[in-house]
């Protein structure tokens, strides 16, 4: 047990695991000074508010996580999504253009970014 509250992180993933998403929240909230600068969590923070519904909150941290590593497809992935749930169109067509540029075969992305590019 001790190991979780030495390692912030690994605490984190383990409350999202058990569902235990508003406690993830509060407990997100106070590491996120010390972990603004880190991929992981913004990513970690991004997907518990995504898993929340609540993707005006889940967006910001999607947003630093790519400004972190613009080469994570799946933070790509999630970041498309949420600006699908916020109806923003172009924004979910320019990630899926940049997951294509970094992954040209993932059929996922080509598939919705046509659908996209037909609306």
């Amino acid at each position: 047990m001790v190991g979780l509250f030495k390692h912030p992180k690994r605490r984190l993933k383990k409350l999202l695991k058990d569902g235990e998403y508003g406690e993830a929240v509060k407990f997100g909230k106070s590491l996120e000074s010390k972990y603004s600068n880190d991929h992981d969590f913004m990513f970690i923070m991004g997907s518990v508010y995504f898993i929340v519904d609540d993707a005006k909150n889940a967006l910001p941290y999607f947003e630093k996580a790519f400004e972190l590593d613009n080469a994570d497809i799946e933070n790509l992935t999630l970041k498309t999504n949420v600006h699908l749930a916020l109806e923003q169109k172009n924004e979910a067509i320019d990630c899926c253009r940049r997951i294509l540029k970094l992954q040209p075969e993932n059929s996922e992305a080509k598939s919705l970014l046509e659908e996209l590019e037909s609306l």
